[in-house]
């Protein structure tokens, strides 16, 4: 699983600014460029990546360019979840995962299903899939939390390789650490806490800073896995600012808003998200 150690970037889905069409020129450059600034691995079709507004045709032509563009550069993860198991696992079953190296999967948002119901959702899903499952977990967006206990009883599933932790309870973090096979992979899923994290056995995030920060960020995280945490931790503190602009007005409205800065692509985002306002715009200018 080395293949997913490191910086794994939670790509946004570029839209053209006039009628809100997927850019595919724009997401060719943003898959060069963050690439080229040293990323491991690419997860597309994320929430970040607005999935929940972007049609089935349109993921599969996503999924298509991706593939056709990174051409076996880095490996792909690729997002599929829900709150309806019957219906992920027939987009599972239905979408042509070739050239896929692993499906990340939210635990399902809304129902909040206990956790008996999550560990028979995410045991369905990994049965169906012919790709590796990686777990995601961010309370924040979902409504409940998986427990350190859960995560445990799924590692034990052949098909399930990780969890992306977006939780920020480093406790649950650590206990994970603690009790999980050794090849099961600690993921960060907060940008800021990936150094912590790492210290105590993860092997690194799935970033929305790294759309726009690409080598700074992926510096930051090799320094961490290396050992190095004064520096790991001085990179940290030259991104903190920037960190909380990019959720200010919802994610992936602040990070847009810098890959417009960085003339990568358009800051456009489908309602019901909205552009970023001029005063935040003006502020990730300031520290860009």
């Amino acid at each position: 699983m080395d293949k997913f150690r490191g910086t794994g970037v939670a790509l946004v889905t570029p839209f053209a600014p006039t009628d809100f069409s997927v850019d595919y020129p724009a997401l060719r450059r943003l898959l060069d460029f963050v690439i080229e600034g040293g990323v491991e691995y690419i997860v597309i079709n994320g929430t970040t990546a607005e999935s929940p507004t972007t049609s089935a045709e349109e993921k599969a032509e996503i999924l298509r360019v991706a593939k056709e563009h990174v051409a076996g550069r880095v490996p792909l993860v690729y997002g599929i979840g829900g709150n309806d198991t019957a219906a992920v696992e027939r987009t599972i079953r239905n979408t042509d995962l070739t050239g896929v190296d692993a499906i990340l999967s939210a635990s399902p948002y809304y129902n909040k299903p206990s956790q008996r119901g999550i560990v028979a959702h995410y045991q369905r899903l990994a049965d169906a899939s012919p790709v590796p499952v990686i777990l995601y977990n961010v309370p924040g967006r979902t409504s409940s939390n998986m427990t350190a206990e859960t995560t445990l009883t799924l590692a034990q599933h052949p098909n399930i390789i990780g969890i992306k932790e977006a939780s920020g309870n480093m406790e649950q973090c650590m206990q994970i650490a603690a009790g999980k096979p050794a090849d099961f992979l600690l993921i960060s899923g907060d940008d800021v806490l990936t150094s912590s994290l790492v210290s105590f056995g993860g092997v690194g995030v799935i970033s929305v800073l790294a759309n726009a920060f690409p080598k700074p960020f992926t510096d930051m995280v090799r320094q961490a896995l290396a050992g190095d945490f004064a520096a790991s931790t001085k990179r940290l503190f030259e991104l903190l600012p920037l960190n909380p602009l990019m959720y200010e007005e919802s994610n992936p409205v602040g990070v847009k808003a810098a890959l417009e800065l960085l003339g990568i692509c358009s800051g456009a985002v489908r309602l019901p998200l909205v552009e970023a306002s001029e005063g935040l715009k003006q502020r990730i200018k300031q520290l860009l």
